[in-house]
């Protein structure tokens, strides 16, 4: 599957650079198919020692899928001269991909794969998963700083920066949505308002582009072009986010009825 993918996109990277151009210039994007390639042949190695439950390694094989039509796909591409293409690349990263990963829980697969010698990222990572509120104002604190005009043009013009945003938006948003929609009944309270948080500063700075009355990324990017990426962060990203936290409250909610004995009674009444 990884393989089909990669040459799936072979043509639209190999315009982009990840095939051609100088060496300089493909390497961070080389070194981008080396990670996502490990991660994903280690997950699978790692489901022959540790089955996944349920629909969890279909969930993980979708994300990565998207994840190499996002990054090496004519997304990328599209992005250098269109703001909304770009926004809609970043909301695959952060309201797509994150959430199917959180989902997918590949975390005991990595640890089978990778042995012990990993172990303290591991932990690391789950304890981080014990603090929504911190992990969505971190990946709140990156969403705005990348969306600054000088970083956002910077990203654009240094293909080693581009990975850096990349990388940042995907971790923090997979942290961020893995402790939301993981959370144990006592955090569940901390994960709804790491769900509210995110919800209205996104929201916040998608009105800020829809309403715009000027293009902050340059006189190059039309302003119906950066208020519409202003709407697809607003609009499809709230809605997410809605469904995010009626998602987190509806397992809550049938945690408390199976521990007491309500929702066999509703089923007989029903």
């Amino acid at each position: 599957m990884a393989t089909l993918a990669l040459l799936s996109v072979a043509p639209a990277a190999s315009a982009h650079g990840l095939l051609g151009g100088h060496f300089e210039e493909r390497v961070p994007l080389i070194l981008s198919a080396i990670l996502i390639a490990a991660a994903w042949l280690l997950y699978i190695a790692g489901a022959r020692k540790v089955r996944p439950h349920g629909r969890e390694a279909l969930w993980l094989h979708t994300a990565m899928a998207i994840a190499v039509l996002a990054v090496f796909g004519p997304f990328d591409e599209w992005a250098e001269t269109s703001t909304s293409w770009h926004m809609l690349q970043h909301m695959l990263f952060m309201v797509v991909i994150a959430p199917l990963w959180a989902l997918a829980r590949p975390l005991p697969q990595w640890r089978a794969a990778c042995g012990p010698a990993l172990q303290p990222l591991w932990r690391g990572i789950l304890r981080s998963g014990r603090h929504p509120v911190p992990l969505a104002l971190l990946h709140g604190a990156l969403i705005w700083i990348w969306h600054t005009p000088s970083l956002y043009l910077l990203a654009l013009e240094n293909v080693w920066w581009h990975v850096v945003e990349h990388a940042c938006f995907l971790l923090s948003a997979w942290l961020f949505w893995w402790a939301c929609l993981r959370a144990t009944p006592p955090q569940v309270p901390h994960a709804l308002m790491a769900m509210l948080l995110t919800l209205m500063h996104t929201g916040l700075l998608g009105a800020l582009l829809t309403f715009g009355n000027r293009s902050f990324y340059g006189a190059s990017r039309e302003l119906a072009d950066q208020q519409l990426a202003g709407l697809l962060m607003w609009v499809p990203g709230g809605l997410v986010y809605l469904a995010g936290a009626g998602w987190i409250t509806w397992r809550w909610l049938k945690r408390i009825w199976r521990r007491q004995g309500v929702a066999p009674q509703l089923h007989e009444d029903g």
